[in-house]
């Protein structure tokens, strides 16, 4: 039988850290259905990543997942885990580490799958760099603050469509799942979060492609109150945009995925 969450938290100091991005999830229920808008985890190998004091953990380890890797770079809560661990020795595995300097497809076989409620402050900077291997996950399924959630499903001609929807876009099919209130944290945070599930296209851009897009969208939605032959001009300027078919007088949100992708094809 394992302590209530607070008991751990407070067994091994566990405070939130404003500089981990750190806001943890108690409420077993919820955590439950987050588990559950993961879809049909028997047989999958699970990624969690951040698991803090483990509410999260617990309720995958109580799916039907073959196995369940932590990843965890504050020890005080790596040391929280391990104790899980100790009741779960075959299915559960405790990795000590930064999670975007580590490449976690290496850390469990397929069919593999991630599910974590990311921190605040690294959420952006890890979801780009597992797009970037997308075809190595089936799915994912990620906490964000709403602001960032809105901008991954974002469609083109709104105002939080911008590099981190085409980048998205360009590799998974993705929406918001859930929506959770800063009451569900401890501590809360200022703003409401969302679940995001993200199931990964069957064909993938090659990754010269992804490079090209990144930096299409970097420039164009860099400076995306200008016209495109203003901010692509380090680029190509209206000679790329005529190559490809694009108005120059646009503005980088009115374009569709398929049309950054013309783009970077020229």
């Amino acid at each position: 039988m394992q302590p209530p969450l607070r008991e751990v938290i407070a067994q091994h100091g566990l405070d939130a850290r404003k500089s981990l991005g750190q806001h943890f999830l108690l409420d077993e229920n919820l955590c439950a259905k987050i588990v559950r808008q993961a879809g049909d985890l028997a047989g999958r190998h699970v990624i969690e990543v951040g698991p803090g004091p483990g509410g999260l953990t617990r309720a995958l380890l109580a799916s039907d997942a073959a196995s369940v890797t932590a990843v965890e770079i504050d020890h005080r809560a790596a040391t929280a885990i391990g104790v899980l661990q100790v009741d779960h020795p075959s299915r559960l595995h405790m990795v000590e580490a930064d999670a975007l300097a580590t490449d976690l497809a290496t850390l469990c076989p397929v069919p593999r799958t991630i599910v974590a409620n990311l921190p605040y402050n690294a959420g952006t900077a890890m979801l780009v760099r597992w797009l970037h291997q997308a075809a190595a996950w089936e799915r994912m399924t990620l906490m964000f603050q709403l602001e960032v959630a809105q901008r991954i499903v974002a469609a083109p001609g709104s105002a939080a469509y911008g590099r981190l929807s085409v980048l998205v876009q360009l590799t998974c099919h993705a929406e918001i799942v859930m929506r959770v209130p800063p009451a569900a944290f401890t501590p809360p945070p200022r703003v409401m979060s969302a679940v995001v599930g993200l199931i990964p296209h069957a064909v993938q851009p090659t990754p010269d492609m992804l490079a090209q897009v990144e930096r299409i969208t970097a420039a164009a939605f860099g400076q995306r109150r200008k016209m495109l032959r203003g901010s692509l001009r380090a680029l190509g300027g209206v000679s790329l945009l005529e190559r490809a078919g694009i108005d120059p007088e646009r503005r980088a949100e009115t374009l569709s995925v398929a049309e950054i992708v013309r783009l970077s094809s020229c």
